[in-house]
């Protein structure tokens, strides 16, 4: 998968996300590791959330219109 990543230097920080996978948002002291953690955070995003294992009394799903 390629996406097209952002990187911005914030004061001593570079902020990194894709428009291409919304939500995928990271940083990192060089652009190096934040480009990686940028890398990792997709990847996390990309893996199904296994409901079952959230305790029941706090899992609450509902459609919403938006």
């Amino acid at each position: 998968m390629k996406v097209k990543a952002t990187f911005v230097k914030d004061g001593e920080w570079w902020v990194a996300w894709t428009d291409d996978v919304p939500g995928a948002m990271t940083q990192g002291k060089t652009i190096e590791e934040a480009r990686e953690n940028l890398i990792d955070a997709i990847a996390e995003m990309q893996k199904p959330v296994d409901l079952s294992l959230l305790p029941k009394r706090s899992v609450v799903l509902e459609e919403i219109e938006v």
